[in-house]
């Protein structure tokens, strides 16, 4: 049996970024456990104190098949780059030159809308794609 794969960031603010990736992806925010309306109640009932309400936050494929991605509240901020990053695609595989170009401008400009920044554009041995930062700065690549 295969591992179940989730994806951990650290974060100052998993809420944000949990909003921000939801929309990113085409995930959503997952739901509180059976049985509870929403995710206070919830904390409620575990007594977790509510200044610790902030620390996690989560999103999920709606149709289940990707990972989980889960977001983790720390202390330190990020001051490297990030040794493992998403690469999200946009351009239908097969799709080459210009029309590439294109659909990962397209997924480059609903990214920035959503409060994502570009690093920078990329080539390398016939490939081409875009570096970006998420709202904290961690980076990841459109494709």
């Amino acid at each position: 049996m295969a591992a179940r794969i989730q994806i951990v960031i650290d974060a100052h603010d998993p809420a944000l970024l949990a909003g921000f990736w939801a929309e990113a992806l085409g995930y959503r925010e997952e739901p509180p456990p059976p049985g509870f309306d929403d995710w206070p109640a919830f904390l409620r009932s575990i007594d977790l104190p509510e200044d610790q309400w902030d620390r996690y936050a989560a999103v999920i494929d709606p149709e289940g098949a990707g990972p989980r991605v889960f977001f983790q509240k720390v202390p330190e901020g990020k001051v490297v780059k990030n040794r493992v990053h998403l690469d999200l695609g946009f351009s239908p595989r097969g799709t080459v030159g210009e029309e590439r170009r294109e659909a990962i401008a397209r997924g480059v400009a609903r990214l920035e809308g959503l409060g994502a920044t570009v690093v920078g554009p990329k080539e390398e041995m016939g490939t081409y794609w875009v570096v970006m930062q998420d709202p904290e700065g961690n980076e990841f690549c459109v494709h």
